[in-house]
C-alpha cells in the first residue's frame, strides 16, 4: 500500500507547509509522496527532507500526440478534461486499488472553483485509489449538488472542526472529527528579537481578510487602532508576523505598511520569513496573539497562547467553538467590522482574561489533540 498527498499549493503558505509536516508526523515512519503545485517552494523550506516531493502537474513534450489531442479538445470542444488528465498522468499511473490519496487542501471547499478539485478526484478514483479529504473545513452554505457528489465520493472525510463534521453527517458522507494536522507540528527554536522573556503581542494580518471585509479599509483601520492602543495603554512590545508569502497574497506587504505607519517604533518589529516550525516558536513566545491566518492561530492555540482570531469563514468559528465551547470573544468576523475600535475592544477582553484562557487551554489541549494513532488507524483501514 502506498500513500500520496495532493491538492497542495506550496509551502510559501506556511499553513500548507504545517499541514504537510503535521501529516508526516501523524503517519510517522510511512513513506509518503507529496504532489505539489510549487515544488521549488517546498524545497526552499525543506519539505523534501522529510518526504518525497513531485510536481503535481507536468507538461507533455511539444510533439507528443497526446498533447496535440489535448490542445485540439480545448480549441474545438472547449473541453480541458483531457489536458488535465495528461498533466497528472505521472501520478495516476503510479497508484491503484491498494493505495490511498490524501487531499490536503484544508479549505478548498470554502471558496469558488472547487469544481476543479472534483474533476481531479474523479480521475484519481477511476484508478481505484481510495481518496480521503484530510484536515478540512467545508462552508455548509456552499454545498450544492455538484459539491455534494464530490464529497460523497471520498472514502473518508477528516473534518478539523465540528461545524464541518456536522455538515458532512447531514449529507451522508463518511466523516470523522479530528484536529488540524498542524496541531502536531513541533516548534523549532530561533532567535527572538526582544529576547526570550519579553511581554509581546503577536499580530498577524493578511491581504486575504482585507478582501473579505464589507467596508473597504475597515480591517486595516482596526489593526492600526489596535497597535495605537497597545502602544499607548500597555507595556507590551509588538511582533508583526507573516504566515503566507505568496506573491499574490503576501502578509509582509501589509506588515511593512503598518510598521511604517508607526514610524518604525522601537517597540514594534517585523519577523522575517521563515519556515512554519520557526514561526510556531516565535508565536509560542507571545503573551497574546491576534491573527488572521488560520494556521498562525493554530500555532498559538497549540502553544497555549491566548488568541483572538480575525476570522472570515467556518474554520475560525469551528475551531474556536471546539476549543472553548463558543466563538464569542475568540473570533471577530471581519465581515462584521463597522467601527475602527472593535478589534482593540476585543483585544482588551482577551488581555483582561488572559490568565483564565491560558488555564483553559492547558486543561483542554491534552484531550483535544488526540493520539495520532487513532486517525492513522482509521485512514489505513479504509
Amino acid at each position: 500500500m502506498k500513500m500520496f498527498l495532493y491538492s497542495h499549493g506550496g509551502s510559501g503558505n506556511h499553513g500548507c507547509e504545517a499541514i504537510v509536516r503535521g501529516t508526516a508526523a501523524i503517519f510517522d515512519q510511512m513513506s509518503l509522496t507529496l504532489y505539489s503545485n510549487n515544488k521549488d517552494q517546498d524545497k526552499k523550506y525543506g519539505i523534501d527532507q522529510i518526504i518525497e516531493v513531485e510536481k503535481a502537474r507536468k507538461s507533455a513534450a511539444r510533439r507528443n500526440p497526446k498533447r496535440v489531442a489535448a490542445s485540439l479538445a480545448i480549441r474545438i470542444l472547449h473541453n480541458d478534461n483531457y489536458a488535465t488528465k495528461l498533466s497528472i498522468e505521472h501520478m495516476l499511473n503510479n497508484y491503484g486499488r491498494e493505495d490511498i490519496g490524501l487531499s490536503i487542501g484544508g479549505d478548498n471547499y470554502c471558496y469558488p472553483g472547487f469544481e476543479e478539485f472534483g474533476k481531479i478526484n474523479r480521475m484519481i478514483r477511476r484508478t481505484g485509489v481510495k481518496t480521503i479529504l484530510w484536515g478540512c473545513s467545508v462552508e455548509p452554505d456552499m454545498i450544492n449538488e455538484t459539491m455534494k457528489e464530490d464529497l460523497l465520493g471520498y472514502q473518508l472525510i477528516v473534518a478539523r472542526e465540528s461545524i464541518t463534521w456536522k455538515a458532512m453527517q447531514q449529507i451522508g458522507a463518511k466523516a470523522v472529527l479530528f484536529p488540524d494536522p498542524a496541531f502536531y507540528l513541533k516548534p523549532q527554536k530561533r532567535e527572538m528579537p526582544f529576547g526570550e522573556d519579553a511581554q509581546i503581542v503577536g499580530i498577524n494580518i493578511s491581504p486575504h481578510i482585507m478582501r473579505c471585509e464589507n467596508e473597504q479599509g475597515m480591517t486595516y483601520e482596526n489593526y492600526r487602532e489596535l497597535i495605537r492602543y497597545i502602544l499607548k495603554e500597555t507595556d507590551y512590545k509588538i511582533m508583526l508576523i507573516p504566515h503566507v508569502v505568496w506573491q499574490s497574497n503576501d502578509d509582509r506587504l501589509v506588515n511593512q505598511k503598518l510598521y511604517d505607519d508607526f514610524g518604525q517604533n522601537p517597540r514594534i518589529t517585523m519577523i522575517d520569513d521563515c519556515g512554519c516550525e520557526e514561526l510556531k516558536y516565535v508565536i509560542s513566545k507571545c503573551s497574546l496573539f491576534v491573527g488572521a491566518r488560520t494556521h498562525a492561530t493554530i500555532a498559538a492555540y497549540s502553544s497555549g497562547v491566548p488568541t483572538l482570531v480575525v476570522g472570515y469563514s467556518v474554520k475560525a468559528r469551528g475551531i474556536a467553538r471546539d476549543l472553548f465551547g463558543s466563538e464569542e470573544h475568540y473570533v471577530l468576523p471581519v465581515q462584521d467590522l463597522h467601527r475602527s475600535d472593535e478589534l482593540s475592544e476585543a483585544f482588551q477582553w482577551l488581555d483582561t482574561n488572559s490568565k483564565t484562557i491560558r488555564e483553559n487551554l492547558k486543561e483542554r489541549l491534552p484531550s483535544y489533540i488526540q493520539n495520532p494513532a487513532i486517525i492513522r488507524n482509521q485512514v489505513l483501514e479504509r
